[in-house]
């Protein structure tokens, strides 16, 4: 890991050091969309098993997986956001 971080260091991509708001505003950012991602996970089992019709239980699949790539999109924009600006 040292080794890679060097070569990064050399290439003049090292990310640079992140102030403690910031660590801060990440951690809270990462366990918030954990939570919402969590509550979606238990809303879609849950959902799941009360359906038995195929057609419905695939069209509940894509609602889900669009929900989740909606928070998780969501989450590293917020992310970005806060790396680059502080």
């Amino acid at each position: 890991m040292e080794r890679l971080r060097k070569k990064d260091a050399l290439d003049g991509a090292a990310a640079p050091a992140l102030s403690d708001a910031q660590k801060a505003a990440i951690a809270e950012t990462r366990a918030f969309y954990e939570a919402r991602l969590a509550q979606e996970d238990v809303l879609h089992q849950s959902k799941m098993r009360t359906m038995a019709d195929p057609g419905e239980r695939e069209e509940a699949d894509r609602q889900y997986r669009r929900e989740r790539e909606r928070l998780t999109g969501e989450r590293e924009a917020k992310l970005e956001k806060i790396r680059r600006n502080g």
